[in-house]
């Protein structure tokens, strides 16, 4: 009857596999003699993708007994590392017959598709180990089809989205889809606009990417946080191969759009691994779809959990004093006003609550699972041994640095498997048909009624901080008045309804609780990780095995790195020699990294060195770009062979807006006016989709750190540690001679150099201080820029994004030169610039101006969202000024004594006053020759001297794919 039923299944795997073109998949009938397993683990070695043993039935009448035959196969199975293989014997018991298992293979040969599988990320670190885990599946099994970046987590969309393209790239998947944010909003009565991009809360959310960061203030913005995510550490840059493919502006896919695309094609699963706004706003708004959904997995969350981090050592002394110890949640920045909530769910818990509440089945995989399965040296050390692939190799790299740059020492105990985790019990559970109760490897299951707390008792009551219900007749989406999203929403990491000074916080926003009753949700939730089967073996866990060796797994693997991807790739650094030239003034140019700061550090560069030496450069995350865009400022530098330049990297707040308890994180007050979305962050963090194009330098951000920093611990190479922006002035003023004055060029947010002025060692140093910025009205209609604030109509982006810094630096002794905003506009014309761009010699410098010029007044004429392009053009002007002010420029100037206002009042921070009495007199640029202007600007970039020493990323690419010169 066996062989029967072999030879009925040998014979539609042939015609089966020839028809389908998927792999050959096999079942052996074997009596487990020695020749036998010979045969087998012949058959286990060959490749999966084309030759798949999927089931084994034991012939129990010949050479062996069953009872010892089926323990030996499962001992091979999972020495191979193959436990996914069925195995049969008998007819009785709780063991799979033998017609039971070729019955499964055939049907599940039968049923012939793979696993659909869509993951929303953050791009944490965890993250691309999960994505990497689930990359390397065979695809016959489980296709990864789709990737959604969750926008407001731990990530910023341009470094993130560029990041996964590269990951897909290195890993031959090109084919997957990628979608991140999208310019779609909700009006106010709770329509849902298509394309919503996800970079809000869903709280916040309205016609714009424009808001506040009620949530997201939680996680840090500079090391330790978004910029070491964004850049991973610095093994991003360095490490990931560059494909085609890229984030450019008006053509990249939605979030929205991949989500419908993907679930609309059929049954598909969903694994999510970040804050939940973006499949809340699927489930909301394609109600229809959410049949397709089979099943949404969560990493995130604590129901029964008690944090184990944050606790006093067994040995420590009674000084000791314990933070998140016990907590339900993880929030290590917001304990004293939340230690229920974890932070995938705090990251929009109405949105989490939607999913949940979807009617989507759920399983989830909270901290209380993912607290049971730490990184613990003995893993960390087997993995160092595991460096078989390059996914392997940059998991490691990533987590190495992870633990080398840790703020205590208590890594160990305190960095878990949380993504990569619940992606494994995800695929597993799927590899389990009809698997209502979720068996799988790697962790216990158990069945919760659950819900997700969006508002904190008692409910109904309106106190300014619940969109969805303060000042409103019928509540947003129609929700229940005096029902559980009605109470007070948190706002702000010290919300004074919810913290308690050296205490537990008493809000609960984000917490997954488990309740009874109408409100809550049967939900299959992961209580434990299961221990390693392999009671000998080091690693504790069963997922360790799983993880290690799936990615070290040559099948399926990465193609190269960053350097393996070229074959005679070679770091060269550029370092002009200027020992037989007389240099010109010493100047430090501080900037925010917007499109028109590159323009301007560009015709800094073709300056004659006999008119400005450009000592260093001073970078502002409090402006247009976040922090992890300094590696296009050194890609810049590098092609224009000027590598020797340093560049410091400043705070990452606005003065007075970093948190006075947990300086990591703080406010965005002013930073919130800029878009997260197209026009705004998105697109200056990836220079409008051209930063790729630059020439890769040898230099970039990295997390690499040094005790003589205050670092806790040295990393491998602290010489490559990242300078801040005042170790960089205080090294540019030891190696300037001390007759040498200092002139600066501001182009952004005036927040570090308010922090140099404030010290007179420096200040005295400074000879001259030009400021682009600001705006004088002299018109009632000669209004300022700050489109994103409407009660704001007469300052200029510069000083409103900290007005505190601005008032510093006005109110200081420095002279200052004011090239202000009215100046700028009359100056400035897109068309006439671009014009003399491309009558001017092509050198690359000319030429890739022109090319961001062109798409930035492209997208102005074509878009509405990028109708203030002019703010970035007119940034030029400071530039020009101080290189060339006698070359026939014209420069009109008068002196006005300036304030600025810095009340804490949004409406009017930042405005410059003309104040007779109480103001400091202040040289302001009044009117140029706008023609000889722009003139000059684009004959400057086309003269040969000091021009491009590499032209481009695709330069450097032919170099590196044929032998050297």
């Amino acid at each position: 009857m066996v062989r029967m039923w072999l030879a009925v299944a040998v014979v539609l795997l042939f015609v089966g596999g020839f028809v389908e073109g998927k792999p050959h998949r096999i079942l052996v009938d074997t009596d487990v003699d020695t020749d036998d397993f010979f045969a087998l683990l012949y058959l286990l070695k060959l490749n999966t993708s084309q030759f798949k043993l999927e089931g084994i039935t034991i012939s129990a009448n010949a050479w062996t007994n069953a009872g010892h035959a089926v323990n030996q196969i499962y001992d091979l199975l999972y020495m191979m590392g193959r436990d996914d293989v069925a195995v049969g014997v008998g007819g009785e018991g709780g063991i799979l017959s033998n017609v039971a298992v070729v019955l499964l293979f055939v049907g599940g040969f039968v049923e012939g598709k793979p696993h659909r599988i869509l993951v929303d990320t953050d791009v944490d670190t965890d993250d691309f180990f999960a994505l990497l885990y689930l990359l390397k599946l065979n695809t016959s099994q489980f296709k990864l089809e789709g990737i959604t970046i969750s926008a407001n987590a731990w990530t910023n969309a341009g470094h993130a989205v560029n990041q996964i393209y590269d990951l897909l790239y290195m890993m031959g998947r090109d084919d997957v889809a990628v979608g991140v944010g999208g310019e779609g909003g909700i009006l106010s009565n709770g329509t849902i606009l298509p394309n919503v991009g996800g970079y809000l809360p869903i709280i916040e959310q309205g016609m714009t990417t424009v808001g506040d960061c009620r949530y997201r203030q939680a996680i840090p913005v500079g090391a330790g946080g978004r910029l070491d995510i964004d850049a991973n550490y610095g093994i991003r840059k360095a490490f990931l191969p560059q494909g085609s493919r890229k984030y450019s502006p008006m053509q990249q896919a939605s979030a929205q759009e991949v989500l419908i695309e993907k679930v609309s094609s059929g049954p598909i699963t969903v694994i999510v691994i970040g804050a939940h706004t973006n499949i809340g706003i699927f489930v909301m708004n394609k109600p229809e779809l959410k049949k397709n959904v089979e099943r949404i997995y969560i990493m995130g969350g604590g129901v029964r959990s008690s944090n184990p981090t944050g606790c006093c050592p067994k040995n420590a002394s009674s000084s000791c004093v314990p933070r998140q110890c016990g907590d339900r949640g993880n929030i290590f920045t917001d304990y004293n006003t939340n230690p229920f909530a974890e932070f995938n769910i705090f990251g929009d818990p109405f949105a989490a609550y939607q999913v949940i509440h979807s009617g989507i089945p759920v399983t989830l995989v909270p901290v209380d699972a993912t607290n049971t399965i730490p990184i613990t040296k003995d893993f960390f050390d087997e993995f160092e041994k595991s460096q078989d692939t390059y996914e392997a190799q940059y998991c490691f790299k990533s987590l190495k640095m992870a633990r080398d740059t840790w703020f205590d020492d208590q890594f160990f105990s305190s960095y878990f498997m949380w993504d990569s985790f619940a992606a494994g019990i995800a695929v597993s559970t799927m590899s389990k048909p009809n698997n209502h109760n979720g068996e799988n490897e790697f962790a216990e299951m158990e069945y919760m009624n659950i819900t997700v707390i969006t508002s904190n008792k008692p409910y109904g009551v309106s106190d300014g901080s619940n969109p969805f219900f303060d000042g409103r007749r019928v509540p947003k989406f129609n929700l229940e008045k005096g029902g559980v999203h009605s109470g007070h929403v948190q706002q702000g990491l010290r919300d004074p309804l919810c913290f308690v000074k050296n205490g537990k916080g008493r809000c609960q926003d984000g917490y997954t609780k488990e309740v009874s009753g109408p409100d809550s949700v049967r939900v299959l939730v992961a209580t434990k990780a299961k221990p390693n089967k392999d009671v000998r073996s080091k690693l504790d866990r069963e997922y360790f095995i799983s993880f290690l060796n799936v990615l070290k797994d040559l099948q399926n693997s990465g193609r190269f790195n960053f350097t393996t991807q070229f074959p005679y790739h070679k770091e060269v650094t550029y370092k002009p020699n200027f020992q037989n030239k007389t240099l010109g003034k010493p100047v430090v140019f501080d900037m925010d990294m917007s499109a028109g700061d590159f323009l301007a550090l560009i015709y800094l560069l073709k300056v004659p060195v006999q008119v400005i030496d450009l000592k260093g450069i001073i970078v502002s995350p409090t402006g247009w770009t976040n922090a992890a865009t300094i590696d296009s400022v050194y890609d810049l530098l590098h092609m224009m062979g000027r590598d020797d330049i340093p560049v410091g990297l400043g705070d990452v707040f606005a003065m007075n807006q970093s948190d006075p308890v947990f300086g990591a994180v703080g406010e965005c007050k002013y930073i919130k006016a800029i878009p997260h979305g197209s026009g705004g962050l998105l697109d200056s963090d990836t220079l409008y989709g051209l930063a790729r194009d630059l020439p890769r330098s040898p230099r970039r951000y990295t997390a690499e750190n040094s005790v003589k920093f205050g670092a806790p611990r040295d990393t491998d190479h602290p010489e490559l540690r990242q300078p801040l922006a005042m170790e960089v002035w205080e090294s540019i003023l030891q190696k300037t001679k001390p007759e040498s004055k200092i002139t600066v060029l501001t182009n952004g947010p005036l927040t570090n150099l308010a922090k140099v002025v404030s010290l007179k060692n420096i200040s005295s140093r400074i000879q001259d201080v030009y400021v682009v910025g600001g705006h004088i009205s002299s018109t009632v209609n000669g209004k300022g820029n700050i489109f994103s604030v409407p009660s704001n109509q007469y300052a200029e982006f510069n000083m409103f994004l900290d007005p505190l810094a601005a008032k510093t630096v006005f109110e200081s002794e420095v002279n200052i030169t004011l090239i202000p905003l009215n100046t700028q506009r009359r100056a400035s014309s897109f068309s006439a610039i671009i014009g003399e761009l491309r009558r001017t010699p092509r050198t690359p410098e000319a030429v890739f101006s022109e090319r961001l010029l062109s798409s930035l007044y492209r997208l102005k004429q074509s878009h509405s969202i990028y109708q203030h392009m002019d703010t970035f053009l007119g940034e030029i002007l400071g530039a020009v000024v101080l290189g060339d002010s006698y070359s026939g420029l014209d420069p009109k100037f008068e002196e006005k004594p300036i304030k600025i206002l810095a009340d804490g009042n949004e409406s009017s921070d930042g405005k410059v006053v003309v104040d007779e009495k109480g103001g400091k007199l202040v040289r302001i640029l009044s009117s140029v020759d706008a023609k000889a202007y722009q003139s000059l600007y684009a004959n400057k970039l086309g003269l040969k001297e000091q021009s491009a020493k590499i032209n481009s990323f695709e330069e450097q690419r032919r170099r590196w794919s044929s032998p050297h010169n």
